[in-house]
């Protein structure tokens, strides 16, 4: 039992430093071309509207989530947090590529290198890894409390 314990509370680190690395290059990499993020972001069909808040709010939240995921007390919350803000992006490639026209790319550093199909399939891991962290971190049900007693 121990054994089982040790090697989950590794990959609950291993996914929580993934989700910060790539958080936290996320966010540093869309800072350092806030004008051309900005600007890309304004290109998107399903975004235009909501271009200032979208070019400021994503990098605040991941530096926000990656931040969450250092203190054990919200650590949960953040892959809830890390698991929504990825499916979303991941919904929203998806949109692009099935029913847009123009598909602007927004993402910078190594991650802008990657195809469409790449990116989506990088973005579906990183879905199942912030749910495999909620998995093992979520409280487990005690099953002696959900068993009737018999008379």
């Amino acid at each position: 039992m121990k054994i089982y314990s040790k090697h989950r509370n590794s990959l609950l680190e291993l996914i929580c430093m993934l989700f910060i690395l790539l958080f936290v290059y996320a966010a540093v990499s869309k800072f350092l071309v806030f004008d051309e993020f900005k600007i890309q972001i304004g290109q998107s069909p399903v975004l235009t509207n909501y271009t200032t808040w979208v070019a400021w709010g994503v990098p605040f939240i991941e530096i926000l989530i990656s931040l969450m995921l250092i203190i054990p007390r919200f650590k949960l919350l953040a892959l809830y947090a890390a698991f929504t803000l990825m499916t979303m992006f991941t919904t929203y490639i998806f949109i692009i590529l099935n029913f847009s026209d123009f598909i602007p790319c927004s993402c910078g550093g190594v991650l802008e290198k990657l195809s469409w199909t790449e990116h989506l399939i990088f973005n579906i891991i990183f879905v199942i890894l912030a749910f495999i962290g909620v998995v093992i971190l979520s409280p487990q049900k005690n099953d002696n409390t959900s068993k009737s007693v018999a008379l």
